[in-house]
């Protein structure tokens, strides 16, 4: 039986077990730029088989919390590469997730105090991240304007622009995020897409954003270094579709032959609960939907797995399993899952913003 230490071939990528460190924003890049913490941060989660960095902003306007690192500059550029260095000198390898967060955001944070942008000015309900003197503070989002037509293929280049800057700064790959209530998911669903453009309506036309960001990120590094992140019933930041199973056959039957290294699917609530009663959704049928249109890119799992749960999903025909805050306090996971534990907790009050405290400094075994 496949186990999470069997290696892996992922796109352009030779793991050397199956378990993700998942993406975990935790503020602590002052001014969008990464600083020399975050590489001894991730190089300490180097024994995972795949580290997805934490959410990146690929431009200002794409940022909406507090102290997070972008992908857009060349000085960003430049501080990401100690990064991947040290991630890459622990024996490990990294990509970095791709972010816009459209309307979950605060003026405070966009350029010029501009209002977010959204598919449509409906806001979001729900909280965002800001820091006084590095005290962490949640705050309402801001209401977005809607995104003409015309700007969609800005925001097309802007995903390019940072995938190819991924490269450059020594990433082995890249992640799209479309999941979780960010801008990508906002265009796919219909609690947050009123449009009647060529961008809403429809299954084809909501998910037409996403399939133009991917179809261009694969011509500008390679699918064998791409993959996405989905979340099919997440209502993470207020984010609902009244059709999810057609919705996400449909794309992910439209992904399959781009041949991407992976599809990372959350399974019910991004953090919480797995099972959501009133948005049942099969995943095997996805898998299956996926499978059967030729899609061979890794699948990825997450949500709250431990080791028998993972052990199930890859007897299941998962590939890779995801792990999110079980890395925030322990550094050297694999091994605590090969022996069997003991686990650290996580402090929750270091999640967002600091210093090393709650961040470099768990122990390991």
């Amino acid at each position: 039986m496949t186990t999470l230490f069997d290696a892996l071939t992922c796109g352009s990528m030779k793991l050397a077990n199956r378990v993700v460190m998942a993406p975990l924003t935790r503020n602590r890049a002052p001014h969008a730029i990464p600083t020399p913490l975050m590489a001894k941060y991730y190089s300490q989660r180097a024994g995972a088989g795949l580290i997805i960095s934490e959410a990146t902003a690929i431009t200002q306007q794409g940022q909406g919390y507090a102290d997070v690192p972008g992908l857009y500059a060349e000085e960003q550029i430049e501080a990401w590469k100690p990064v991947t260095q040290a991630v890459h000198d622990a024996g490990g390898k990294i990509v970095v997730q791709l972010w816009h967060v459209g309307r979950v955001s605060h003026t405070s944070l966009q350029p010029h105090a501009a209002a977010p942008v959204a598919p449509s000015a409906i806001r979001a309900q729900t909280k965002t991240v800001l820091l006084d003197n590095g005290v962490a503070s949640f705050v309402d989002t801001s209401t977005p304007r809607a995104l003409d037509a015309e700007e969609l293929p800005g925001i097309v280049r802007d995903y390019v622009h940072a995938a190819r800057n991924a490269i450059a700064a020594g990433f082995d790959g890249v992640e799209i995020h479309a999941a979780n209530g960010y801008l990508i998911e906002q265009f796919l669903k219909t609690g947050s897409n009123a449009r009647t453009d060529d961008y809403g309506g429809s299954i084809a036309n909501r998910a037409r954003l996403l399939l133009e960001v991917v179809r261009a990120v694969v011509d500008a590094v390679g699918a064998e270094r791409t993959g996405i992140r989905l979340s099919p019933v997440t209502p993470a930041n207020d984010i609902v579709d009244a059709n999810p199973q057609a919705l996400f056959d449909y794309v992910v039957r439209h992904l399959a032959p781009l041949k991407l290294a992976f599809l990372h699917i959350i399974e019910g609530a991004t953090g919480g609960a797995r099972e959501l009663p009133d948005h049942p959704f099969n995943y095997t049928e996805l898998k299956s939907a996926y499978r059967a249109a030729g899609g061979q890119g890794a699948w990825m799992v997450n949500n709250g797995y431990d080791l028998p749960l993972a052990e199930k999903a890859l007897a299941d025909g998962a590939d890779l399993v995801a792990f999110g805050r079980p890395f925030i306090a322990n550094p050297d996971l694999v091994n605590r899952l090969r022996v069997g534990g003991p686990f650290n907790e996580v402090d929750a009050k270091t999640l967002y913003g600091g210093g090393e405290a709650g961040y470099t400094d768990y122990p390991t075994l």
